[in-house]
């Protein structure tokens, strides 16, 4: 396996620096090497931030943002118009967004004419799940029905380890919910 590389974007406080975690972490609980970071400059809650996911089986030694992700993850939409968001992804690359349009209208926004485009109602899934607009944990779904490196049940030992305290039982169970859903649900074009 190549490495994996994976660009989320997000606002601050939506939980992109979370999912890359959990991501890499189920990755690393099976053996992989990974790194998983946020890209922060002088921002606070609502503006625009980046996070990183890298997955290999090798060591990683690059030690810089990702330049040309494999995937990029859109977890709010309102940032395709804000930000260069398929910047670097090449054309074997995917672009998974959270939104209720169609991977279609989503390709013709971007203009990204090759790859793979999948869209999910991450947010909707999120309220109807969690009762809260947080559709970190769909997207992560989403990621997983895209590109099998980790399961869903890895992915999800991982959520249960890392909420259970936190949050409770039963915002845990509606987390990995809303990751199976997103995961049935995404619709690739």
């Amino acid at each position: 396996m190549a490495m994996v590389e994976v660009c989320w974007h997000g606002r601050g406080g939506q939980g992109a620096k979370t999912a890359s975690q959990f991501l890499g972490e189920a990755a690393l609980d099976i053996g992989k090497y990974i790194q998983a970071f946020p890209e922060y400059g002088p921002e606070r809650a609502g503006a625009p931030m980046k996070a990183f996911t890298r997955i290999s089986d090798e060591p990683i030694y690059v030690h810089s943002s990702v330049k040309n992700p494999d995937v990029v993850i859109i977890i709010d939409p309102t940032l395709l118009g804000a930000v260069n968001v398929t910047e670097g992804l090449g054309d074997d690359g995917i672009l998974l967004v959270n939104t209720d349009k169609s991977p279609a209208d989503i390709r013709k926004e971007t203009d990204f004419k090759h790859g793979k485009v999948g869209t999910v109602d991450a947010t909707k899934i999120a309220l109807e799940t969690l009762k809260i607009p947080m559709p970190n944990m769909p997207m992560l779904g989403a990621f997983l029905k895209v590109n099998s490196i980790v399961s869903i049940d890895e992915v999800s030992d991982i959520v249960k380890a890392k909420f259970i305290k936190k949050l409770g039982e039963e915002k845990t169970k509606a987390n990995i919910e809303g990751i199976k859903r997103a995961y049935a649900e995404l619709k690739i074009g």
